[in-house]
């Protein structure tokens, strides 16, 4: 099937798939060939459909509720290739008043999407609301497939699974991440320039953490979007701890959405296992809720466009508190010698919640630099598997980063390699 191309950098691929443009021709051409009936409907995504009901939408939790976590890589290792990681942080809403289940007797994937009542019901909820064509969104559920190694890798690592920073920090701050950051910062040192100007995040930190996320584009996600969140969606993992399918079946709604917004052909981008999308790895939600058009060319394309990643990556931190000037983190000097000091100060994890006096009251003996920060703090505990682990004390700056993925071995491993790139240039 032939489909008309995206303009300029959104053109296809071989590493994306960007797909064909949703105008009224493109669309009409994609569901004649998937459903059979472009001449009986208006095919446009942008065509309004009859009026929706009123119907509140569920409320959403703050966004810093939402687990997060990086896309996938497809041949080198990421945070997305750890199971049990989620996507990066968005308001999460349940998009659908329907069961996500399939009946008792049936397996995941055995019963095409398209046929399922639980799909159905959720297009049809989702079209009242954003006024989506039926059409459209049945015909793209026609193609999607059940992915049994999505359902995999979202999985969390199986119990007493051994953390260990050294073994993480290994991964990302290594010889070759570290000279394709320094030839993403030299080709885009403007815009990374640019960004700070605007939003006050540091070069070394968006290097550091699309270094981290993509190897600056180079592992943007194996999996074709549509598929992993409609598995997601509608068949998470029964033996998962807890069930997301909600989460996703959001992500999915939000995925449409973002089709109809940059006009691409839903069954031809690719992501992470858990759908997150292009350099910055920012899940569909997040994209339309924080992604910038950085280079001013008129669209926002985190696939091809690294000055819109780049500025996007600064935009989401500033939202979630960035604060200019102020450190990441300062290094221990001694941990208190009681044991219940130190499970006080551990206990609210990577939340600043201690003064820098209250550490030092509790025995904590900070960094010269560290003893005068204004504001709150947290001991952070970073695990290395049966050897000692090691310490440090977090700022605002510090868990403003882990709203990208929560965890403190991802914020280290971002300002580390941001770190030993602005050192090799």
């Amino acid at each position: 099937m032939t489909t008309p191309c995206l303009p300029s950098r959104l053109e296809p691929s071989c590493s994306t798939h960007i797909g064909a443009a949703l105008s009224a021709a493109g669309v009409a051409a994609l569901i004649a060939a998937l459903a059979g009936c472009a001449s009986s409907v208006s095919l446009d995504p942008t065509t309004p459909v009859a009026p929706a009901p009123d119907r509140a939408a569920a409320s959403a939790p703050a966004v810093s509720q939402a687990p997060s976590a990086p896309g996938d890589a497809a041949s080198s290792p990421t945070p997305a290739d750890e199971p049990g990681n989620e996507p990066v942080a968005a308001a999460v809403t349940n998009g659908s008043a329907a069961a996500a289940t399939l009946p008792p007797t049936a397996e995941p994937g055995s019963v095409p999407y398209a046929e399922r009542a639980d799909v159905q019901a959720w297009i049809h909820d989702v079209a009242q609301r954003t006024e989506l064509p039926v059409t459209w969104l049945q015909a793209a559920f026609a193609e999607a497939r059940y992915q049994p190694g999505v359902a995999r890798l979202i999985l969390p690592a199986p119990a007493g699974t051994p953390k260990n920073w050294t073994v993480y920090r290994a991964r990302f701050v290594e010889p070759k991440r570290v000279k394709a950051g320094v030839a993403f910062w030299n080709d885009n040192e403007a815009w990374l320039k640019q960004a700070q100007r605007e939003y006050g995040v540091p070069p070394e930190i968006i290097v550091g953490l699309l270094g981290v996320e993509t190897i600056y584009g180079r592992d943007m996600g194996r999996f074709r979007i549509l598929d992993a969140l409609v598995t997601l969606g509608f068949d998470f993992p029964a033996n998962a701890p807890r069930d997301r399918s909600a989460y996703f079946r959001n992500e999915l709604e939000q995925y449409y959405l973002l089709c109809r917004d940059i006009h691409a052909n839903p069954l031809e981008i690719n992501s992470s296992y858990a759908g997150a999308l292009g350099l910055p790895q920012f899940m569909p939600s997040s994209w339309r809720k924080y992604a910038v058009d950085f280079d001013g060319d008129g669209r926002i394309d985190l696939i091809h466009s690294p000055a819109d990643a780049i500025g996007s990556v600064a935009h989401y931190l500033a939202e979630f508190g960035w604060t200019r000037d102020m450190a990441n983190y300062y290094s221990v000097r001694a941990l208190p010698p009681a044991s219940a000091n130190l499970d006080h100060l551990l206990a609210p994890d990577i939340v600043p919640s201690f003064t820098a006096a209250e550490m030092q009251q509790l025995g904590v003996q900070l960094s010269a630099s560290g003893q005068h920060h204004e504001g709150l703090l947290a001991l952070v505990k970073l695990e290395n598997g049966a050897n000692a682990p090691n310490y440090v004390v977090g700022t605002d700056n510090f868990y403003t980063i882990t709203r990208y993925n929560q965890s403190s071995p991802y914020a280290m491993a971002v300002i580390e390699l941001g770190k030993a790139v602005a050192q090799a240039r």
